[in-house]
């Protein structure tokens, strides 16, 4: 493996931090850890580094299991592996997406297989792979999994599991209780929950006169302005209605629940990455476990029921070294729970026009199967496109297609521009997403 100074320099990341230190320190000594921190504190980094340490390139067999209770998080570890450059091959699979993709990816096993519990599960009933080496398990934002009711897949996935030698926990939360069939004996802690440095989050009750709350939801995205943030809904249903009601007096949003193809979630995702979205009206889905930027702000349009839902929702603002704010959307004659203060309602009258965010995605038929680089999408955009480098955004690259991030004013132009251009040796389509 290559040494940690390296792995870090891929990640852009000049330092591990204090939690991260300890868990390396931890883990590698220890068969039973439970790693507690909040989100977006980097758990993924501290433990993929003492469990890459002891895989063997000699073994062709899986060797490590990480079971995560969402297909978001599943992508994310699997790319994070991918950055590190590793050498070890990587899998993630889970439902949504075809089980013939898994198939093909499974002939050449990795030794890494990232996975959501039931899919995981499909694959140990196939028999599709040896169990045999899998020595070391991780359970992702594990108390995410017992929520959503993943417990017996879980179960039945660690009675296959006969040659473990460590077991890794991980969560966001304290207090979570564990089940007696993960044989989690005699675990190591590491609590930096209470030692994190209190979050720089504002905390504002928004009065909305009507029940429905949505023209104060409008009012409220021109009062804050052009920020990127998440409205936070409780079901498919409010998402629907809201996305309705932006969309008709034109805000441009993106939505994301379980509801939606797997397909339809990842360029919604990609979208607000790459800046073409600025709004995310989402369930609790996206309150954690999803690759997303450091955000200003989220709002509640639907009131959380409980008050892990709202700490996680907050979480996604106000992160690391950051300010931000969280809006409480409360309709007058709505009672607000317990465990939110109340406190006197902001004036949102004051608010400007929202504009067309910047950027705008464009979709290319060609990815990493075909030997097509980011270099080699940056180049034809600046020759043949004719982009400086101010107007390139993000470009990412999945095994068989790529999104470039364009701006708005030239992605029709670009598309017709550049489609059916050679990269590699592909003829690729390029269209605006």
């Amino acid at each position: 493996m290559k040494n940690q100074e390296e792995i870090l320099s891929k990640l852009n990341i000049d330092a591990l931090n204090p939690m991260q230190e300890e868990a390396i320190t931890v883990i590698s000594s220890t068969a039973n850890t439970i790693l507690l921190s909040p989100t977006g504190t980097g758990k993924t980094l501290a433990f993929l580094l003492p469990v890459l340490d002891v895989l063997d390139h000699d073994n062709p067999e899986v060797q490590v299991l990480i079971l995560v209770p969402s297909r978001e998080l599943a992508i994310q570890i699997e790319q994070v592996i991918r950055n590190m450059g590793t050498g070890f091959k990587v899998n993630a699979i889970y439902g949504g997406r075809p089980m013939s993709k898994d198939k093909i990816e499974l002939k050449h096993t990795p030794a890494i297989l990232v996975g959501t519990p039931g899919r995981i599960l499909d694959h140990f009933i196939a028999d599709r792979f040896t169990k045999d080496s899998i020595t070391t398990l991780i359970l992702d934002e594990f108390d995410k999994s017992l929520e959503v009711g993943f417990e017996e897949e879980m179960s039945e996935i660690l009675s296959d599991l006969t040659n473990l030698k460590r077991r890794i926990l991980t969560s966001a939360t304290e207090g979570v209780k564990i089940p007696k069939f993960v044989g989690m004996v005699n675990p190591k802690r590491i609590n930096f929950l209470e030692e994190a440095t209190p979050a720089k989050l504002t905390i504002k009750i928004v009065l909305a006169q009507d029940k429905d709350k949505l023209k104060s939801l409008a009012q409220l995205l021109r009062f804050i302005g052009e920020e990127p943030g998440i409205i936070f809904c409780n079901y498919k249903d409010s998402i629907e209605s809201v996305s309705s009601y932006l969309s008709h007096q034109h805000i441009q949003h993106e939505c994301f629940s379980g509801g939606m193809e797997q397909k339809d979630r990842e360029r919604a995702l990609l979208k607000f990455r790459n800046g073409s979205s600025r709004i995310l009206v989402a369930t609790d889905l996206a309150a954690r476990g999803i690759d997303i930027p450091e955000l200003k702000f989220i709002i509640h349009y639907e009131l959380p029921h409980r008050i892990e839902e709202f700490t996680h929702r907050n979480g996604r603002t106000a992160r690391v070294n950051e300010s931000g704010t969280a809006y409480v959307l409360q309709w007058e004659k709505e009672s607000l729970p317990d465990f939110i203060s109340k406190s006197k309602g902001i004036d949102i009258r004051k608010s400007s026009v929202l504009g067309e965010p910047f950027w705008d995605t464009l979709f290319i038929s060609g990815g990493r199967k075909d030997k097509i680089s980011k270099g080699d999408i940056a180049g034809l955009f600046f020759k043949q496109g004719g982009l400086n480098k101010e107007q390139l955004g993000a470009i990412e690259l999945k095994q068989d297609c790529a999104f470039v991030a364009v701006p708005r004013t030239k992605a029709n132009e670009l598309s017709a521009q550049l489609n059916n251009s050679r990269l590699k040796k592909k003829k690729v389509r390029i269209t605006v997403l």
